[in-house]
């Protein structure tokens, strides 16, 4: 009877109570639940912000994206518009101008004003053009035509005690090309009569043999190509979110053009740069913050840069 007992006992089911079968069952769907659960919080964990952080605010999203949304679809065949004096100042100058940052005058100080004004307006023009110190030419905007940054020079200095007149605005180039239609027409026109009146076919044989037309078709091709050498996605990118820092060289960036500065990067090579670029270093985030902009994108604004450098 004991041996018959044992073997009974170890075939026996673990479930022995209806309690305890539908404790079973319960765990049984339960269980797989939560741990499908907890990997996926596992997962998903790196992505969560900490409590307090204002990482996922409108503002701080909007400040993230500006780099790469703030364009408008302009007519490429319009007439240029024009900043005035204060809407360049606005955009690119107040930065430094409102607060006096790194010994710029601020607007409407005379005193510090005083001695820029008494160097003249050809001087005050040729620093914002060009640079000077800690300011980059054109403020960092690379965009902003000579005469929108004249004119900004001409709203400053007038707001800080001066009186100078407003700079004349440039020849529109549409207006120009628009004006040479009627001539390049009837230039074109001029030759067609003496053609339709030749009564021979002799001069259209010697006009065949003639081999001037033929080196000047040939050199046609060479500003072409001069011209595909260069991407022009690269100073795009440049200006619409490079700028913001390798304009002004803001937070040991190198500054655009700055020869000296660019040397150790350009010693390295294209290729570990655009690595850099991509991936990001330091105060530089991944792309420079142009999330949208391919890898050919990057590499067509590092080789822009540094070819400003060379």
């Amino acid at each position: 009877m004991s041996n018959e007992q044992e073997h009974n006992e170890e075939h026996a089911s673990p479930i022995k109570t209806p309690k305890q079968l539908i404790v079973t069952v319960v765990l049984a769907f339960v269980l797989p639940i939560l741990i499908i659960i907890l990997l996926v919080n596992m997962v998903t964990s790196g992505t969560k912000v900490g409590a307090g952080s204002d990482t996922l605010t409108t503002d701080s999203i909007n400040k993230r994206i500006a780099p790469v949304s703030g364009f408008e679809l302009v007519d490429a065949n319009a007439p240029k518009v024009f900043k005035t004096g204060e809407q360049v100042f606005q955009a690119v100058c107040t930065a430094c101008h409102t607060a006096g940052v790194a010994g710029a005058p601020k607007l409407g100080d005379k005193a510090a004003w005083a001695p820029f004004i008494q160097s003249g307006y050809d001087s005050m023009l040729n620093v914002a053009l060009h640079g000077k110190g800690a300011m980059p030419a054109k403020g960092g905007n690379p965009a902003l035509s000579d005469y929108e940054v004249a004119r900004a020079v001409v709203y400053m200095a007038n707001q800080s005690g001066a009186s100078l007149e407003e700079p004349a605005a440039p020849e529109q180039a549409g207006t120009s090309a628009a004006g040479s239609q009627p001539a390049a027409a009837s230039a074109a026109a001029a030759p067609a009569a003496p053609a339709a009146a030749a009564p021979s076919p002799a001069p259209a044989a010697s006009n065949a043999s003639a081999p001037p037309p033929a080196p000047a078709a040939a050199a046609a091709p060479a500003p072409q190509q001069a011209q595909a050498a260069v991407n022009p996605a690269g100073e795009k990118l440049y200006k619409s979110t490079c700028f913001a820092c390798h304009g002004a060289g803001i937070a040991g960036a190198p500054k655009f053009g700055d020869k000296a500065a660019w040397e150790p990067y350009i010693k390295t090579g294209v290729d570990a740069m655009v690595k850099v670029a991509m991936q990001g270093k330091g105060a530089m985030p991944p792309k420079g913050g142009a999330a949208n902009a391919s890898e050919d994108d990057i590499r067509a604004a590092v080789e822009y840069m540094v070819n400003a450098a060379k």
